[in-house]
């Protein structure tokens, strides 16, 4: 038994190590090759991209003994239970729940106070966004039970996006479209995709391939619409009112040199532990109140979220260990070139490598190699939303150097996914929707964000909160292109054969 779990965790780490290798040859060409220079905190820069292999293969083995089963069998008792109401409010709830703490969510709406001298309340904003989710996940579970085509709802949801965003403050509208791309956090996804993909199990004449994706899409969706509401209301309705904050102001109180080491991995852990435990208490509260029955294998399951934590914890510091410092150097150094063809370079390869790395891709993927039994390749789709997003980042790079307006390329964004809509297969269609919000999570979005707010601060005649945030917005956009465009291809392949 110890010898078998011995073999799965070392399997799981050679794994970790091989989805890590294209990020780590992508920073250290730049840094070599285009930058010319040996970071002095090379040390530190190797520790922390070992950190990152062990809490990524702890991670996803937390996953997959401890959030997919429970994520599964609360679908599975809501659908016998028959009570619409009681679904309905446990999917708003864990939908807020897992936003409401979501670390790049807080980072995000931080910035955006910063950035906008206090004028975007970061609570407000958070607590906009995680609302939006809740309604999100409420009205795609009601979507899987009515058995209606997802395109319908995404479709007029971009529709909505659009009009709204004609009158929506340029202040906002970047932020807004970057929002849809942060609520879906690594253990949001997760667990997310195992309460569609239960539920369409659970009902007859679904299809989980079908109708069990797609509730990452409306977590992706919603929100947009929400910020942009509510920058109306802040930048229209209300009276200017203008804090004088550095740009340079720090957020994370946990960095004092008086703190000794060993007090701040108690305290950072135990941060990583708070965002995890209102999900815990909207599982318990549902599963033992409403629908009284004990957790399945609760000691297994236990196990496998206390994982979890120490993979989610392990992977963050390892990221503020290795990668965030080069990856913002080398940002910061970029924008100071004269050649802008190696920002977009350095866009695109970020980009791709970042999402190939990414735990919550690699859970998903995982999950439609199985549902699909086999007729959608984990590596195959992950190989395509990554291209998406490096082409994403790097025409968002773009968009920021020329200076031109996010909701132009959004908008042909999305008449092209729109557009590829009708001519995918049905089953590509809810994973392709889902890929755009499951790219954008605990490695990619903190990377991309620094490199936006970079470029707009080192560019001259760029506003930061105009033009530094929307490149999350691309990296969710194209994937949902290059995937359907993958369906497509595959269609054509088979029928040749």
């Amino acid at each position: 038994m110890l010898l078998n779990g011995l073999g799965i965790f070392i399997s799981d780490i050679k794994n970790s190590a091989k989805d890590l290798i294209p990020i780590v040859i992508v920073v250290s060409v730049f840094q070599i090759v285009v930058v010319r220079d040996v970071p002095q905190n090379l040390t530190s820069i190797l520790l922390g991209l070992g950190i990152i292999i062990f809490g990524l293969a702890v991670f996803i083995r937390g996953l997959e003994i401890g959030i997919f089963p429970i994520g599964e069998n609360l679908a599975n008792d809501f659908a016998k239970k028959g009570s619409l109401f009681w679904l309905l409010i446990f999917a708003f709830f864990i939908g807020f729940s897992t936003t409401i703490a979501e670390p790049a969510l807080i980072a995000i709406a931080q910035k955006a106070s910063i950035i906008s001298q206090g004028r975007i309340d970061p609570f407000f904003l958070r607590l906009c966004v995680a609302f939006s989710v809740g309604f999100a996940i409420s009205l795609g579970v009601l979507r899987i039970l009515l058995g209606h085509p997802i395109s319908y709802y995404i479709i007029s949801g971009y529709i909505l996006v659009v009009i709204i965003t004609f009158f929506a403050p340029v202040e906002i509208i970047g932020l807004a479209y970057d929002s849809g791309g942060v609520t879906t956090s690594t253990v949001t996804v997760p667990l997310v995709a195992a309460l569609g993909i239960g539920l369409s199990s659970s009902i007859k004449g679904r299809n989980p391939a079908i109708d069990g994706f797609g509730l990452i899409a409306f977590a992706s969706l919603l929100p947009m619409i929400f910020v942009q509401i509510y920058g109306i209301v802040v930048y229209d309705f209300l009276p200017l009112h203008v804090e004088n904050i550095s740009l340079t102001q720090t957020v994370d109180i946990s960095s004092s040199h008086n703190i000794s080491l060993l007090y701040k991995i108690i305290f950072d852990f135990f941060n990583v532990a708070k965002d995890i435990i209102p999900i815990l208490l909207v599982i318990g509260f549902f599963q033992y109140i409403i629908i009284k029955k004990p957790i399945p294998h609760l000691p297994k399951v236990s196990s496998g979220i206390f994982l979890v934590t120490i993979g989610l914890y392990a992977f963050i510091l390892g990221l503020e260990l290795g990668l965030f410092p080069i990856g913002e150097s080398i940002a910061f150094s970029l924008s100071k070139m004269k050649n802008l063809w190696y920002i977009y370079l350095f866009g695109f390869l970020i980009g791709f490598s970042t999402t190939m790395a990414e735990p919550a891709l690699i859970a998903i993927a995982s999950k439609a190699n199985e549902i699909s039994e086999g007729n959608i390749k984990s590596l195959t789709l992950r190989l395509f939303v990554a291209f998406g997003v490096g082409i994403g980042i790097s025409l968002g790079s773009y968009r920021i150097v020329q200076g031109d307006a996010i909701h132009y390329y959004i908008i042909a964004g999305y008449l092209v996914v729109i557009i590829m809509t009708y001519f995918s297969p049905k089953y590509i269609v809810p994973i392709a929707y889902d890929s755009g919000g499951v790219t954008t999570s605990t490695v990619t979005v903190p990377l991309v964000a620094a490199l936006g707010l970079g470029l707009a601060q080192n560019i001259n005649g760029r506003d930061p909160l105009i033009d530094g945030f929307g490149l999350i917005a691309f990296a969710s956009l194209f994937p949902m292109i290059t995937v359907m465009g993958y369906g497509i291809l595959a269609t054509y392949l088979s029928k040749r054969r």
